[in-house]
């Protein structure tokens, strides 16, 4: 794959973007149609009902976020390929907690999952209560939140790297790099924030996410309208 990205880097960044574009679509429903629609927040009682009239938009939702993880993957080789002619230490870097990053969040779908073993009604459940189920239903979505702010952590810190180099790069605008960096800081604030002071999270979220949403939207868009500057990239790449 090196080879033929070497001599044509434009198509495989192009294709990037599109998954890149996919990323942010699945994201988006998962977060928004999915879990915005079914969560009540406070409420285990009206979560549990909503959950148990629409189970097939639960499962919906983790089927699109474990697809948008695995969407992750040709992301993560195609911008390390990219980039690494400005550093490769540094894109390499970027590559390995990016990985973290999928992984963690991967991993955090079983807490989606649980719910639905929870509300099923199993035979193993029948010493529990239907309050207690819905309470340990809730728990877990919560738990889930969670998961995601420490994922982000390090998506976050890969996107400051990531909007270094593609600003030192030559061959991607300077902006989309510094709104990548500023779309890192905004993850590393809302997932700290998250984990040490709760209250303030919930008054930063959504719009603390705003600039990162922004950031990544056009440097998916970028890459697929646009992508790299080939004679500018040669060039580096050949230096």
């Amino acid at each position: 794959m090196v080879s033929s990205f070497n001599r044509s880097p434009q198509r495989y960044v192009r294709i990037a973007g599109v998954f890149y574009l996919a990323i942010i679509a699945l994201g988006l429903f998962g977060e928004v149609f999915v879990r915005g629609a079914l969560v009540v927040s406070g409420d285990a009682a009206a979560t549990a009902q909503r959950i148990a009239d629409s189970p097939l938009l639960w499962r919906m939702g983790i089927a699109g976020d474990l697809l948008m993880h695995v969407f992750d993957l040709p992301v993560i080789v195609v911008l390390y390929l990219v980039l690494r002619p400005v550093s490769e230490p540094l894109a390499l870097f970027t590559t390995l907690i990016n990985v973290v990053q999928t992984a963690v969040l991967a991993l955090n779908k079983l807490n989606l999952v649980l719910p639905l073993l929870l509300l099923s009604g199993g035979s193993t459940l029948k010493t529990f209560t239907p309050e207690q189920l819905q309470s340990l239903a809730y728990l877990a979505i919560k738990a889930h939140s969670f998961g995601f702010g420490i994922g982000l952590i390090f998506f976050g810190v890969a996107c400051v790297v990531r909007g270094y180099l593609i600003f030192a790069s030559g061959f991607l605008p300077k902006a989309l790099g510094v709104l990548l960096v500023v779309a890192g800081f905004s993850y590393l604030l809302n997932s700290f924030a998250l984990l040490l002071a709760p209250a303030l999270a919930s008054s930063l979220f959504p719009y603390v996410l705003i600039p990162a949403f922004i950031g990544e939207l056009l440097l998916a868009l970028w890459m697929i309208f646009k992508g790299v500057d080939t004679r500018e990239w040669t060039k580096r790449t050949a230096t």
